[in-house]
């Protein structure tokens, strides 16, 4: 079964002008387990392409499957289906409320969905991403860049989500730091089973993470490129 299934997509903005069209006919499959990568410059509709599975762009033509279960255009994602895609965001610190405690911000998913032993599972998805439980009582600005996106992909992993959508998730980040998020990644997605769609500008991060990546350009997907055609154009 596909994890995800993208047939002739396209996405229009209306500006004050005239009409913009970002994304144009875009096609492409995503096999369950698999860490599929969307590659090119800013600008090309990787992210706009994102947005749309993830739910938070829901005006767009075409079909998006996510698990056998498509997506209805003008809709929010909502069931189960919501739990089931989750997103990090290029910038933890723009992602996470900057008044509110880390146990606040991981806590508030599970408590409106009636989850018990919260506290205990925020413990636990700090454990699982390298931090501290003391990182709780703490609030953004009082983390490191690497911190917080940890954290953001904390409260991304506490609805088990099956599928993870990656926004750049280490573009904002010290060379230093990114190695350490990236091979996070890799361990959580292997312990958990999940599916990674990942949308990037630097070959050598697609190539180190992605089974299988599209090339964009221009709001078209100009190639896709297999594992082999990964290792050299990194």
């Amino acid at each position: 079964m596909n994890a995800l299934s993208v047939s002739d997509l396209s996405i229009t903005f209306s500006g004050a002008s005239k009409a913009f069209t970002a994304v144009r006919g875009v096609g492409f499959e995503v096999a369950s387990g698999e860490t599929f990568g969307l590659i090119g410059p800013s600008g090309c509709g990787k992210t706009t392409v994102l947005r749309a599975i993830a739910g938070l762009n829901i005006h767009w033509q075409g079909s998006i499957s996510v698990f056998d279960e498509p997506l209805k255009s003008g809709r929010k994602i909502s069931g189960s289906l919501r739990d089931n895609i989750q997103m990090v965001f290029q910038d933890p610190y723009s992602s996470l409320h900057p008044r509110h405690t880390i146990a606040r911000i991981l806590g508030e998913p599970l408590s409106l969905r009636g989850a018990k032993d919260v506290e205990t599972q925020v413990r636990t998805a700090l454990d699982q991403v390298g931090l501290p439980a003391v990182t709780s009582r703490r609030y953004p600005h009082q983390l490191s860049g690497g911190q917080r996106q940890r954290v953001a992909i904390a409260r991304a992993l506490l609805l088990r989500p099956k599928l993870l959508l990656l926004d750049e998730p280490t573009s904002a980040l010290d060379v230093s730091v990114q190695a350490g998020i990236l091979n996070l990644l890799n361990d959580l997605k292997a312990a958990h089973g999940m599916t990674f769609m990942l949308v990037s500008h630097d070959p050598g991060v697609v190539g180190h993470m992605c089974d299988r990546a599209a090339v964009m350009g221009g709001g078209v997907i100009t190639e896709i490129m297999d594992r082999a055609g990964l290792s050299k154009a990194s």
